[in-house]
């Protein structure tokens, strides 16, 4: 049975924000194509997408695998719109950077060619990263960086920063993305957002690495505190990301890029902040973040989607209220009273 609105197909479902905008996009009376990695021995647990609202009517889960962009091509067939969500997560960079960049573009475009082949397809979402913007080497750091901006490559590989083969493979993936829809501008809408840290409550079981990044200084992770830096803590909620996923999809006059960030606390205003919301939690010392304040890290303009009409839902207090809460109710963080 179809949705209302049609049928649209989020890649990457089992994630972070694929889950989320799938939960939403039920709701708004899509029918939906999801994929995932294949799981021969089905040992990972699904429930958390089979068991949404709508979803025994309008939900279809399709093994794909960005590795085998053809993989694709039976979820996307009859499809009006795709998001393209899916992407390799890997910030420890257990990978070579080389690798994971040029899976993430051929998986992207292989994608976007599926899309076009379809026939059906009329717009693509390209989730792209903050990482594609913030990266600026010193003189042409600006206060606010909009969509014109671009992370320098070079700057990123010589700073060697924690994500940094996610930030480069973020940044070239996007680029390529964008080019391929001006290629193909007349078949197909080809347009990105650009998420700050994405936090907030989440469906998937497992802890998102975004939330564990927001969340660096209630979990203790030090290793973290130098990719918050380099975000500026620039933050969106995931409920404002994925609404203004589908926003892009139906607003019609839509082109090129988005930054979707809606609040941002510095990394040295956050232990203060946190202290006096949720004084359960053990902070870091001022001056043991003193070392990640050299550096200028410019805020991330969203005017560009504002101008289009989108509003945002929640500030920053509601973002680490929710994230917070989530983390207790999953047994991620313990209850201290």
């Amino acid at each position: 049975m179809e949705g209302e609105k049609g049928r649209v197909c989020v890649t990457g479902g089992t994630g972070y924000i694929g889950s989320w905008l799938i939960m939403r996009l039920l709701e708004r009376g899509y029918s939906v194509r999801t994929t995932m990695r294949s799981d021969p021995g089905q040992k990972r647990d699904i429930g958390f997408l089979t068991g949404l609202p709508g979803a025994s009517e309008k939900l279809q889960i399709f093994n794909a695998d960005l590795s085998i962009p053809e993989s694709f091509n039976a979820a996307i067939e009859g499809c009006i719109g795709v998001f393209l969500v899916a992407t390799p997560v890997d910030f420890e960079d257990r990978e070579p950077e080389e690798i994971v960049t040029k899976r993430s573009i051929d998986g992207a475009l292989g994608i976007l060619n599926a899309c076009l082949n379809s026939q059906t397809v009329k717009r693509v979402v390209y989730t792209s990263s903050a990482a594609a913007v913030l990266y600026i080497n010193g003189e042409d750091v600006v206060d606010k960086a909009d969509e014109s901006i671009w992370s320098d490559v070079d700057f990123i590989k010589a700073l060697k920063p924690y994500g940094g083969s996610y930030a480069i493979s973020k940044t070239l993936t996007e680029r390529a993305v964008l080019e391929f829809g001006e290629k193909h501008e007349l078949e197909l809408d080809v347009v990105t957002i650009i998420p700050s840290v994405v936090n907030g409550p989440f469906i998937c079981p497992k802890l998102p690495s975004s939330v564990s990044v927001a969340l660096a200084m209630i979990f203790g992770n030090e290793d973290a505190y130098s990719f918050l830096a380099s975000t500026g803590s620039s933050m969106v909620h995931v409920d404002d990301l994925v609404r203004a996923h589908i926003f892009l999809l139906e607003y019609p006059n839509v082109k090129g890029r988005y930054i979707c960030s809606s609040d941002g606390i510095t990394i040295q205003q956050m232990p203060e902040f946190l202290a006096a919301n949720y004084p359960e939690f053990q902070m870091p010392t001022p001056d043991s973040l003193k070392k990640y304040g050299g550096s200028k890290i410019p805020g991330l303009s969203s005017k560009k989607l504002l101008d289009s009409g989108f509003i945002y839902k929640y500030g920053v207090k509601k973002i680490f209220d929710e994230a917070i809460q989530c983390c207790r109710e999953k047994g991620y963080l313990q209850f201290n009273g």
